[in-house]
């Protein structure tokens, strides 16, 4: 494992971080036993930096998370967690958060806090509250070590932020297709010449470039002298930048969380070529191209009134690009028709409410889209192809 210096405190921090927004589940909940173990594994094999928030699996990750450092795997961690800024109410429920998530924890103090989901609406909302007398006082107590953000805001709106608080890191989307999106690349220097340490995340574009690229994206990685799985370029190419000092992903597959740990282990800053970079950056263009909506599926979006399932059904639409038709409408059937206690969740339930809309990190007009897929995949047809597909899957079950 190769290991990156925050500049501000010199913490040694490993390259790999891990993300706890995506653990394993076992039917509704996380597989605790298999998630506790795939943990230890990663700090096992040099991984000391997890990321996990308030609301990740709807709270339950933070408690498993404090599970999986018993045994004497505390000392060998940094923790992050995040304070949910869209439930405070008052400067006491700073407070109030921060103590609830030290005891989900089961720890006395958390080494990375963030302010969570920062725009400039929220961030002006937070200090007209009261944050920077909470961060201040948080660290005077030792509660928190190091005080930072995560930023889902536009691109001109995160250096004030920046400015705003002596920080010691921030967390932002960076990846071979997010060059120039919220924070972007721009962000990412800027973040790093104020001397904060910059934790990344969706590096792998919510897993599409972890998995089989489109066969148009494959002819690009081809032409490189090196072969690497797209998982590969995709992390190299953040790991590339001195900038970054930990990318944080949300492995859930014992496979992947090898892959990535070998990959860490050799990643140098500064060690791809001109030709590979420009592969790289070939690449994603392409994906920018041919992506039909930019969902990451981070569920923030989640639960909705109507019931749809609003990353199922934007993952759905995309795998029509990464995948082909067949499986997109596959996917969109099985994952919005066996939901549990007779409920569906398509993209036609949509009623237009617009709660979802300010949740959204990634700024998606999501009822006009919801639109295009009920579209794409209701067609007069589609009774009949749910009846078939589901009645496959029970006979399976």
């Amino acid at each position: 494992m190769l290991y990156r210096t925050m500049p501000k405190n010199g913490d040694k921090l490993s390259a790999l971080g891990f993300g706890c927004m995506r653990l394993p589940m076992k039917g509704d909940a996380i597989d605790e036993e298999r998630a506790i173990s795939q943990i230890r594994y990663a700090i096992d094999n040099g991984v000391n930096y997890l990321d996990t928030a308030w609301p990740y699996h709807g709270g339950q990750s933070e408690p498993i998370v404090g599970k999986a450092i018993k045994d004497g795997y505390r000392e060998k961690v940094k923790i992050a967690t995040k304070l949910p800024t869209w439930l405070v109410e008052s400067r006491e429920d700073m407070d109030k958060f921060l103590n609830a998530q030290l005891e989900k924890l089961g720890i006395e103090y958390i080494d990375y806090y963030l302010v969570h989901s920062l725009n400039k609406r929220a961030w002006e909302r937070v200090e007209a509250l009261g944050i920077i007398d909470f961060l201040d006082s948080a660290k005077a107590d030792v509660r928190i070590k190091n005080a930072g953000f995560s930023y889902h805001g536009l691109g001109h709106d995160f250096a004030p932020i920046v400015d705003a608080y002596p920080w010691e890191f921030c967390q932002i989307q960076y990846n071979l297709m997010d060059l120039d999106y919220q924070a972007g690349e721009k962000g990412l220097k800027y973040a790093a010449e104020k001397g904060l340490g910059v934790i990344i995340m969706e590096p792998l574009r919510g897993g599409y470039l972890g998995g089989q690229s489109p066969e148009i994206v494959q002819s690009i990685w081809n032409e490189a002298d090196v072969k690497r799985p797209q998982v590969e370029w995709a992390l190299r190419f953040i790991w590339n930048r001195p900038e970054a000092t930990v990318i944080i992903s949300g492995m859930n597959e014992e496979e992947h969380i090898k892959e990535n740990i070998r990959i860490a282990s050799d990643a140098e800053a500064c060690s791809l070529t001109d030709s590979e970079l420009a592969i790289i950056k070939k690449a994603g263009e392409k994906y920018q191209e041919i992506m039909k909506v930019n969902c990451t599926g981070c569920a923030y979006c989640m639960p909705c009134p109507a019931d749809v399932n609003i990353p199922t059904c934007f993952d759905s639409l995309n795998k029509i690009v990464f995948e082909n038709e067949q499986r997109g409408m596959f996917l969109y059937i099985v994952g919005n028709s066996l939901m549990g206690a007779g409920k569906t969740g398509f993209a036609s339930q949509c009623v237009e409410c617009g709660e979802c809309l300010d949740k959204c990190p990634q700024n998606i007009p999501i009822p006009d889209v919801l639109k295009e897929v009920s579209a794409t995949f209701e067609t007069p047809d589609f009774p009949e192809m749910r009846e078939k597909i589901t009645s496959m899957m029970s006979k399976k079950d």
